[in-house]
């Protein structure tokens, strides 16, 4: 058990929340939400004990081993990956280190010999010689195959990486386990997987995600990081967000009411005060105006913004045929003989663990590079608008601030209009006049989102859209895409927005593709059956 205790943090003066009172237990996942900024990587530290609350207190009995899902990925280049998976206990790892050390000794003593076998006691105890293939089974369920198990972390591709230290935080059966963002850069089998392995686990997990989805699923509790405060409610993501809409409404509705109620003795009031015979009453009537209360709304950290997107012209049959197209680099094969043909109600979604081959098919389609082989062909009336995945080039060494940025995307030059326009995507007074190449990720996406609805194009290209992006508004770009006339071809690591928005999945893999005409949840019930 986790007991926080009058928990609050500060920065600079700013509380990102102050006077919490919580407790978690085993057998239930806290999913924590908030939005960007509302200290929920911060509160995963402080439970974690790598961040100083500003006052309150975190109490954990010291028997209690917990785990924490590591965000450097080059903190064990040095090590293996079977080794990094075990260093998830450490005293575990630490027992057979100084065992090995013992045995490796030339001149081993008698001394060293009694160490040893309470080395060798302490490491049967915590499950030392189960350790290596309990990790694998852990990286095998993850997707790394058992040869790259003895590989260096260092030689690992990122994605790897990223997959052995969630391996490393789920390793040994720790009582609590801490997750900010596990979800990142995994593929579908590996999100199942991880999904099943929470469902079953029987101590305290605490995670931070993005993943609508991925919350609706595992979690039992939802920790709200919103007003200044911590709150815990119990559910998953859906139920907590119809609760506090719910909550929302019938404050507005109460005040509403009172509001109405205030209207009607003021004009009791108005017209009786100078009547004599009524002047008691309205009296009566103007102490009890003074006495009614409208509750407070107060202010949320929450925004969402508006992201809607209107095609110019309805496009002809014809929408795209990609043939037979193959692209190489650096003397890697990375698309083989690629072919599909979008039809004019598709919504597409590419998916796969080659996020490279992904990418590479956007560029080809969005024109920026030529396959080596085949052809791509649009449709004549069709218009594009590509959202790349790397941003960098839009606003690197760029000195325009943000209302000028856009102007260069929208025919109506007006200010007033850009204004108008920004406002709906949360940038507000003097936030237009930031420069662009100092913006966050987030402020960069909606940004880029505001150019592609600007574009009036027929079919959207989107590579990765909601990467840095909060929950609020991966919500309003999902619902922006569902309500979208014309086509759309994206990839997102979001399992709810493939679900809502596509109707045909093609799945990335060796070089070639698998496209499939089905909902994300009938994929990945058929990715499910073919592991089984």
């Amino acid at each position: 058990m986790i007991t926080v205790n009058n928990l609050s943090l500060s920065f600079g003066g700013n509380t990102l929340f102050s006077r919490a009172d919580l407790q978690f237990v085993a057998g239930n996942c806290y999913g924590v939400i908030g939005a960007n900024g509302s200290g929920k990587s911060s509160f995963l530290k402080i439970l974690a004990g790598e961040l100083e609350q500003s006052s309150g207190s975190v109490e954990i009995k010291p028997d209690v081993r917990m785990s924490v899902l590591k965000q450097d990925q080059n903190m064990y280049d040095e090590y293996t990956v079977i080794d990094t998976v075990i260093m998830g206990n450490p005293r575990l790892y630490e027992c057979g280190r100084e065992k090995d050390e013992l045995y490796n000794k030339e001149d081993f003593s008698d001394e060293d010999g009694i160490k040893a076998a309470e080395l060798e006691e302490e490491y049967a105890e915590l499950g030392g010689w189960e350790a290596e293939s309990d990790a694998s089974q852990l990286l095998q369920g993850l997707g790394i195959p058992t040869s790259l198990h003895h590989s260096k972390m260092s030689e690992m591709e990122p994605r790897q990486k990223v997959k052995a230290l969630l391996a490393q935080a789920l390793f040994g059966k720790p009582d609590i386990i801490l997750l900010d963002e596990p979800t990142n850069n995994l593929d579908v089998g590996s999100v199942v997987w991880l999904e099943d392995f929470l469902m079953d686990y029987e101590g305290t997990v605490i995670v931070v995600a993005h993943d609508r989805y991925f919350l609706n699923t595992v979690c039992t509790h939802m920790v709200d990081i919103d007003y200044g405060k911590i709150k815990m409610s119990v559910g998953n993501y859906d139920f907590w967000y119809d609760s506090s809409q719910l909550m929302q409404k019938l404050i507005k509705e109460k005040n509403k009411k009172t509001e109405d109620k205030i209207q009607e003795l003021e004009e009791f009031v108005r017209r009786f005060s100078a009547n004599k015979s009524k002047s008691r009453q309205a009296t009566s009537r103007k102490k009890l105006i003074e006495k009614i209360r409208i509750e407070d709304m107060p202010a949320s950290t929450r925004r969402y913004p508006w992201v809607g997107f209107k095609m110019e012209r309805e496009p002809g049959k014809d929408r795209l045929f990609v043939t037979e197209v193959s692209y190489s680099s650096g003397g890697e094969k990375i698309l083989d003989n690629i072919s599909f043909i979008m039809g004019r109600d598709d919504k597409i979604a590419f998916i796969g663990e080659n996020e490279n081959a992904i990418t590479t098919m956007f560029k080809l389609l969005a024109g920026e590079i030529e396959p080596d082989e085949g052809e791509i062909k649009w449709g004549v009336s069709t218009s594009q608008s590509y959202f790349p995945k790397d941003n960098t080039s839009y606003f690197a060494n760029n000195e325009l601030n943000i209302i000028d940025w856009i102007r260069q995307y929208s025919e109506d030059k007006k200010e007033s209009y850009l204004r108008t326009f920004l406002g709906r995507m949360l940038f507000t007074g003097d936030d237009v006049y930031k420069e662009v190449r100092v913006l966050s990720g987030g402020e960069k996406v909606r940004c880029m989102l505001s150019r592609l609805m600007l574009s009036g194009a027929s079919v959207l290209l989107l590579d990765q859209p909601t990467n840095h992006l909060d929950l609020e508004s991966v919500a309003a770009l999902n619902n922006g895409l569902t309500d979208f006339k014309g086509n759309i071809i994206f990839t997102t690591h979001d399992h709810q927005l493939i679900q809502t928005a596509a109707n045909r999945i093609i799945e990335f893999k060796d070089g070639g593709i698998t496209d499939r005409v089905m909902t994300y949840d009938e994929y990945v019930e058929s990715v499910k059956v073919e592991v089984d």
